[in-house]
């Protein structure tokens, strides 16, 4: 067991370098593409994308909300994603991908997925940003875009009380953030979940769930493994 926990710890340490590289990756080329015409472009499309009402008419929200800030989380002790969700009571469920690099070009156009939070399937052509979203969530559809970029979305019910949701801010905030976005959904089976989209097997990858029915503290470890296994997985990976 003990071998076994090393072995896990050490992986995680691998993918937290991965993950530092392709933060200090994408700042140095924000820097660099900043005075390019092409990032000029990027961020039109991106005022287009949050004035359309992609980002809620707010985007993420910078602190406070839904999500507020002050909560804190214990350190990790289950790494292993299987049994730091039986431990928390939680599913873990998984489904046929489709739909990389199908893009729609209006959020008027909704799209019917088959799992709820969804995890794969067409997707409006701008992905949400990474961030925390409150009442003001983007649609599913941009949503869906961010987990083909390799994003974990966690996803609470609004019934879920203040000092989880604080929890769960916590718990993003340990690490920045790096490709995660919480969100708040109100329409979900669950109390609290995390989707991500893995590009295997292709062509269409695969959807991955993490579902908790009810919120309990050993939860907060099932949501550190499920996004260190998925987060940087996607059809499409985007620093």
């Amino acid at each position: 067991m003990a071998h076994r926990k090393g072995e896990k710890e050490a992986l995680r340490r691998q993918r937290e370098e991965r993950e530092a590289k392709a933060r200090a990756d994408q700042q140095r080329k924000r820097l660099v593409g900043f005075g390019a015409a092409g990032a000029i472009a990027v961020a039109a499309l991106v005022i287009v994308f949050l004035l359309a009402g992609g980002g809620g008419g707010g985007g993420a929200e910078a602190g406070g909300g839904f999500f507020p800030e002050g909560g804190d989380v214990a350190e990790q002790k289950v790494f292993d994603l299987e049994e730091a969700a039986n431990t928390a009571g939680c599913e873990l469920e998984s489904a046929k991908g489709s739909g990389v690099a199908t893009h729609t070009t209006s959020l008027d156009e909704k799209v019917k997925y088959k799992t709820n939070p969804p995890t794969t399937g067409r997707h409006y052509e701008i992905p949400a940003e990474d961030g925390v979203y409150g009442a003001n969530a983007p649609p599913d559809e941009a949503l869906v875009h961010a987990l083909e970029h390799g994003r974990v979305i966690v996803w609470v019910k609004p019934s879920v009380p203040e000092a989880v949701r604080a929890t769960i801010r916590a718990l993003s905030d340990e690490d920045e953030g790096f490709q995660t976005l919480l969100v708040r959904r109100k329409g979900m089976p669950y109390a609290v979940a995390a989707t991500a989209w893995n590009r295997d097997p292709l062509p269409g990858g695969t959807g991955r769930t993490l579902g908790c029915d009810q919120w309990t503290p050993e939860a907060v470890d099932a949501l550190r493994a499920f996004r260190d296994e998925h987060r940087s997985n996607g059809p499409e990976p985007v620093p």
